[in-house]
């Protein structure tokens, strides 16, 4: 038994402190705490101090709350509204769509391989209608490729890529489990890990890299 803190519990408790402020400030478990003041007797003016504490607690936290609830809601307006600005895209405006996303994320140095490659389910859709629909890249053109945590379950992050991408797992390169322990015992914010899309065509390669070139150029009147 820990006589010092529950010595300074007993001396807390006589003065009038609850709970969960001994456990609090001593940094003991509020069970303990519980069994070594079981035995004292609040008086009538301290349990009031208390009482009102709870009362006051609570109405901060329902402020806080109701607060929190009417920011999320403004801002789930300006989404809603943002969002209903957005109409169905055209085949150009995804064209231009695709070559700014690969632009940004996609893979620049070794010709004749496109490689795309990002954690946002949502961005792999849009690069492979991209593909598929603009670029008409054949089925049988595409690799995919899976890069996690060895710690995490591989196999339903291929599941999962498969799904998104529409990619066959048979078309998948032996996946990346990447030895890092100091990813380990944290919250894993990537579960499927990131998924990397192959495009064995140095034709396209060299057209993308044209449209980058042509938009890059044609930015300049705006300036």
């Amino acid at each position: 038994m820990r006589l010092k803190e529950k010595l300074e519990a007993r001396r807390l408790r006589c003065l009038g402190y609850s709970f969960d402020e001994i456990h609090k400030k001593l940094g003991v478990a509020k069970s303990s705490v519980s069994l070594w003041v079981r035995d004292i007797r609040l008086t009538p003016e301290q349990k009031l101090e208390l009482s009102q504490k709870g009362i006051q607690k609570g109405v901060i936290e329902q402020r806080r709350t109701t607060r929190l609830r009417n920011e999320s809601a403004k801002r789930q307006i300006i989404i809603d509204a943002a969002t209903k600005e957005i109409k169905s895209l055209s085949e150009r405006e995804l064209w231009l769509i695709g070559i700014m996303l690969y632009w940004a994320e996609g893979g620049k140095t070794q010709r004749g391989l496109v490689r795309f490659s990002n954690s946002d389910p949502e961005m792999i859709k849009i690069i492979m209608a991209f593909f598929r629909r603009i670029c008409n890249v054949p089925e049988e053109k595409f690799r995919g490729h899976v890069h996690i945590h060895p710690h995490l379950d591989y196999k339903k992050a291929e599941e999962y890529w498969s799904h998104i991408s529409k990619i066959p797992l048979n078309k998948f390169f032996k996946t990346y489990r990447k030895m890092n322990s100091s990813s380990k015992n944290k919250k894993d914010n990537l579960p499927f890990g990131t998924f990397d899309v192959y495009v064995l065509s140095t034709e396209l390669f060299l057209k993308i890299s044209g449209w980058v070139k042509g938009i890059f150029e044609s930015s300049h009147n705006f300036n």
